[in-house]
């Protein structure tokens, strides 16, 4: 790796960890040259498929794009960044697992609205009304009251527990 300091073209490792809940390689790296200390981050690289638009047009997947939009809905909530990495990773996977070469991005909007949703309701409002583009408070509303008529998501996840002991 080329030195950012003094672009000298080696670098050495002086230490390797795991990070991001052990997808990626945290290495901090020194410079035989200038001495210079930086930290590089390592992970695998997926082969993500297309977005098809609703225009028609395909445009690569980008995954900044889909953090940043849950960053936007999840602004002055308390969710961590890991709890949105996170996040992101299984949106990520879900869209490798069928190994289409395309996806329609709403496809990815809805995967998105099922990720806030779980993580926190009001993130998942916000990201509703642009997503589906509500014109007045009545779509707001609408959309409140089904959140108030489901489950919450922890009360979700352990109705689903209960049912797995149950079936053994």
């Amino acid at each position: 790796m080329r030195c950012p300091f003094c672009n000298a073209p080696d670098t050495k490792v002086i230490d390797s960890r795991p990070a991001g809940e052990g997808e990626q390689v945290r290495r901090r790296r020194q410079c035989p040259a200038c001495k210079g200390r930086f930290t590089t981050y390592e992970r695998v690289e997926f082969n993500l498929p297309k977005v098809v638009k609703s225009d028609g047009r395909t445009v690569p997947f980008d995954e900044m794009k889909v953090k940043l939009g849950m960053l936007r809905a999840l602004e002055k909530r308390p969710v961590s960044p890991e709890q949105v990495e996170a996040a992101v990773g299984r949106i990520c996977r879900r869209l490798m697992a069928p190994g289409e070469p395309e996806v329609p991005s709403r496809l990815i909007g809805d995967l998105v609205m099922a990720e806030l949703k779980a993580l926190d309701q009001v993130a998942y409002v916000r990201f509703a009304s642009v997503y589906r583009q509500f014109e007045d408070v009545q779509a707001f509303r609408e959309e409140v009251e089904k959140l108030e008529r489901q489950l919450p998501p922890e009360a979700e996840r352990k109705q689903m527990k209960l049912l797995d002991n149950d079936e053994t």
